[in-house]
């Protein structure tokens, strides 16, 4: 943040000037432990040495948070893909269905099976019962 965008949000000398100075000692700390970090003394290697482990576990967690990232867009792309077959599929079932009931009509029974020379009834059928008789 400048001191122009500061002076713009209305606020008094005093605390401009309290802000930039918590920046600078920011700074001025953040400086102090890269150096401490990367100077070739025996403190830095003993203070490198004893991040590793929090190194390592920072480490693992992001190939975790990779791993697991990967798997779900795969699973994601997996799921989209069966959608895609299942929606296929419904329409598949439902244009079977409609010709399957067209074809199982009367009027187109008859057409199929007329060529086998069986003719459609026109009288309706009759009843045939049979008389059983007492025994004496």
């Amino acid at each position: 943040m400048g001191k122009n965008t500061i002076k713009q949000q209305g606020l008094s000398e005093e605390v401009q000037e309290e802000l930039q100075e918590a920046v600078e000692e920011k700074a001025e700390e953040t400086q102090k432990f890269l150096r401490t970090l990367l100077t070739a003394g025996n403190l830095s290697i003993y203070s490198i040495v004893n991040y590793l482990p929090f190194i390592g576990f920072v480490t693992l967690l992001m190939l975790l948070y990779i791993t697991n990232r990967h798997f779900a867009e795969r699973t994601i792309r997996n799921i989209d893909k069966l959608g895609k077959e299942v929606k296929e599929l419904s329409w598949d079932h439902k244009s079977l269905s409609a010709e399957l009931m067209k074809m199982s009509t009367q009027t187109e029974i008859a057409k199929r099976v007329d060529s086998l020379g069986l003719k459609e009834r026109v009288e309706p059928p009759i009843k045939i019962e049979i008389v059983k008789e007492k025994k004496k």
